[in-house]
């Protein structure tokens, strides 16, 4: 599975970022899913080999412009470039009123199903390689991390608890190495119970603004990747508690005591440019981080890719 930036500034866009949205693009890159929109997005995806008819769904973490303005746009152009397959948005209950006014005003027709499932009662969902959940986060207005876990992992039967459980081989052992739970002499047994797996499933959990990293204490167990915000740096810990978000240094030493390997740190504020040689600049960002975290850390560009290979390491 593959994470592609679209769109690493915060509030508003730079020279060098747009504002917030991500790409995941499954293993076998048949479908991708966007995670957040904000205003120029499309412009953003058409300087990538993404097709807005693959995508799979787009998830919304929080109401804020620069996470969600670009979301009508993207809409429009998709049903102009002819999709028709319903696409599944899921997000906080206020972008459902503020799109379907939106439509209504600018008379915005869609030639495909738009399903939206409320953030605020999403239970898991299932979709296409993931199975996905939400926390929620601490924020000016709700704010919530979404969780993509691996769903179909290669996994292999384990031969001498199914003896000992006495199920009989035969077309019961398939549906468990399928995946399929089974009845036998009127008792329940979960596939789940007899599968070893060669490798972890890969979990990747993404987030929305955060003021309180520790929120993802338990949400980041068995996580290979945390994306968090890094609005700012530890000098500006004031505004950033003010304004509702995270400074690098704090998001890092919660990913430390959580022993998340790899952390990917996006969303700076315009203040931190890219090679100024003077302060402020994204070098701070980084240093602070490093200075706390002994993981893979990465800081977050437009157009850069991440893929975490079967094994959970990033290439």
């Amino acid at each position: 599975m593959e994470l592609l930036f679209l769109g690493t500034s915060s509030g508003t866009p730079t020279k060098d970022r747009n504002v917030t949205a991500i790409a995941l693009i499954e293993s076998q890159r048949k479908n991708w899913y966007l995670i957040d929109c904000g205003e120029g997005t499309q412009h953003q995806i058409l300087r990538t080999s993404l097709s807005l008819n693959s995508l799979g769904a787009i998830f919304i973490t929080h109401i804020h412009g620069d996470h969600c303005y670009g979301l009508p746009g993207l809409l429009a152009s998709a049903g102009m470039q002819g999709r028709t397959a319903p696409l599944t948005l899921v997000a906080p209950k206020a972008i459902r009123d503020w799109l379907s006014s939106t439509q209504a005003l600018i008379k915005l027709y869609l030639p495909f199903e738009l399903n939206f499932i409320s953030s605020e009662e999403l239970p898991i969902l299932d979709l296409g390689q993931f199975t996905i959940s939400l926390a929620k986060l601490s924020h000016r207005a709700p704010s919530y991390a979404y969780s993509f876990t691996e769903r179909k992992v290669e996994a292999s039967l384990n031969i001498e608890k199914l003896r000992v459980s006495g199920i009989p081989q035969g077309p019961l052992w398939g549906k468990l190495r399928a995946g399929i739970n089974i009845i036998h002499q009127g008792q329940e047994y979960p596939f789940a119970e007899f599968l070893l797996y060669e490798q972890k499933p890969r979990k990747i959990v993404i987030c929305g603004d955060n003021d309180s990293p520790e929120l993802l204490k338990d949400f980041c167990i068995d996580s290979n990747i945390l994306v968090h915000e890094s609005t700012y740096t530890e000098d500006m810990a004031e505004k950033a508690a003010k304004a509702g978000h995270s400074y690098a240094k704090q998001v890092a030493s919660f990913a430390e005591r959580a022993s998340v390997p790899i952390l990917i740190l996006t969303h700076f504020s315009p203040r931190y440019q890219l090679g100024t040689g003077t302060t402020p600049s994204i070098d701070d960002v980084h240093c602070e981080a490093q200075s706390v975290y002994s993981g893979n850390l990465q800081l977050a560009s437009d157009f850069k890719r991440f893929q975490l290979d079967k094994s959970g390491n990033l290439k």
